[in-house]
């Protein structure tokens, strides 16, 4: 959740948002000008801005260049107004804007695009530190001691200073992420925006859109012209995550986009110069897509200018009594506990495990036993619990496959409809995405851990089945 300051001269407009935002556990401040809307900006930062454009006295576009020239240039501000225009949505983006919205909106779009909003302004402002002593980290953080993290924190130091595009390959739960947000921190574009992408999260359908932007009318459902996410990142960084993944379709637009420094909208035939530095992240075997014809191998040459692989948690289990010691050390703090520590048995039961899910997957685990552990030191029944061990509630599997493949029959005896695969598949999904937003008290970051998929894949499949959240926290983990 974030604080959010809503700028708009209607004060019914003011009054909904409040309401709205709230009930999503989000901390809402207000001004009616851009005036106001600067003096609490200054006073105090919030982590969004929604801002109408259209106000007495100074306009939402100078109120916003004062807020990136005064205050902090990577504040994430999204334009809205009644008049939309092309120039508006132009002049909108040109400034730096996270996006453009017309009133009126539609209630989910809207909260989905503040979900993004926020994540993108965390991501900008919140500091990676790299090779630090794990209780003196004030945030996230890099971890470990060994050999092959040093050649990593060598590697960026090396990289983040030059405009050469970074392909960071490695398992899932390694921390590729991170490495993409240090980068980008210590590099010249610092304080330029910085978009992530997950390019498995977005349809396909709907990718090329969201990366590329489209004209009015390119498609049925364009009924204005829409800026993709790379003018959006204009003059900073855009992270592909996950772009093993990505549609051929698309790779050849992400090749020119590469080799010509321009994009073209969908549906538009101006070349827009388009000045973005590419991190992208993998944790597919791209040789054997490249044998396979699925991925081109012109792109895999322009995006592994530099290469960083991060090494599994296997290959460095040196480093996990410090990751161990940082994780608790956060989780505690989140939580209101106090840090339990350890017993020298469950150490060694963490060196010896073999981590499959890497660095998340141990975050994951330390999480559930700190809670397990009841405030005494955490031991190692409350390690194998967490992991889902001899000291973990027994589950009768073949019960609960049985008492699934009845429902599937009647599912399926009951007539069905013509796409009850997706039906059945897509209501399955609906009951394990609310059961562990449920768990975490509506928490995203904490169910996107629980269930092993990333946040922004969590958000948008939220926002596919249209669940509600009950959210019981004021506060957002990483």
């Amino acid at each position: 959740m974030g604080t959010i300051l809503i700028v708009d001269d209607d004060p019914q407009l003011r009054q909904s948002f409040e309401k709205l935002l709230t009930q999503e556990g989000h901390q809402v401040w207000t001004a009616a000008t851009g005036e106001a809307a600067l003096a609490t900006v200054k006073e105090r930062l919030p982590d969004l801005v929604i801002m109408d454009v259209r106000m007495p006295g100074m306009s939402g576009f100078e109120t916003f260049q004062r807020m990136h020239r005064e205050v902090e240039p990577r504040l994430p501000i999204i334009i809205m107004t009644a008049y939309g225009t092309t120039e508006t949505a132009i002049e909108a983006t040109k400034l730096g804007a996270f996006d453009y919205v017309l009133k009126p909106f539609d209630i989910p779009d809207i909260l989905n695009l503040i979900d993004q909003a926020l994540e993108a302004g965390r991501f900008m402002r919140s500091q990676v530190e790299v090779d630090v002593v794990p209780d003196s980290a004030r945030g996230e953080a890099l971890i470990g001691k060994s050999r092959p993290m040093q050649e990593i924190y060598k590697a960026i130091g090396r990289v983040a200073p030059t405009e050469a595009t970074v392909l960071i390959r490695g398992e899932s739960g390694t921390g590729k992420e991170l490495v993409a947000r240090a980068i980008y921190q210590h590099s010249l574009r610092a304080g330029k925006p910085f978009l992530v992408i997950n390019c498995v999260a977005i349809p396909e359908t709907l990718l090329e859109s969201e990366l590329f932007g489209y004209e009015k009318g390119a498609f049925t459902g364009a009924i204005n012209r829409r800026v993709g996410k790379f003018e959006q990142a204009h003059g900073g960084t855009v992270f592909l995550d996950e772009i093993g993944d990505m549609p051929f379709s698309i790779q050849s637009k992400i090749l020119r986009l590469l080799q010509e420094k321009s994009v073209e909208r969908l549906g538009g035939r101006e070349t827009i110069p388009v000045d973005v530095r590419i991190i992208a992240a993998t944790n597919r075997d791209l040789e054997a897509a490249l044998a396979q014809g699925r991925f081109r191998e012109d792109l895999y040459f322009r995006l592994k200018v530099v290469t960083i692989t991060l090494p599994p948690l296997r290959d460095r289990a040196d480093d996990i009594p410090l990751l161990a010691e940082y994780f608790l050390a956060r989780f505690s703090k989140e939580m209101g506990l106090n840090n339990p520590g350890l017993t020298r048995d469950s150490l060694n039961l963490l060196a010896t495990h073999n981590w499959p899910g890497n660095v998340r997957e141990l975050a994951n685990v330390l999480q559930k036993a700190l809670i397990f552990s009841r405030g005494y030191p955490i031991r190692p029944e409350d390690i194998s619990q967490a992991i889902g061990g001899d000291a973990a509630p027994k589950i009768d599997v073949s019960h609960a496959y049985e008492t699934m493949r009845q429902w599937v029959r009647k599912a399926l005896i009951s007539g069905g409809s013509d796409n009850i695969f997706d039906s059945l598949m897509d209501g399955f999904a609906r009951v394990l995405i609310s059961e562990a937003l449920e768990l975490t008290g509506g928490n995203r970051s904490r169910a996107a851990r629980l269930l092993g998929i990333s946040r922004p894949t969590l958000l948008s499949k939220i926002d596919r089945y249209n669940l509600k959240i009950e959210t019981s926290i004021k506060s957002e983990g990483s």
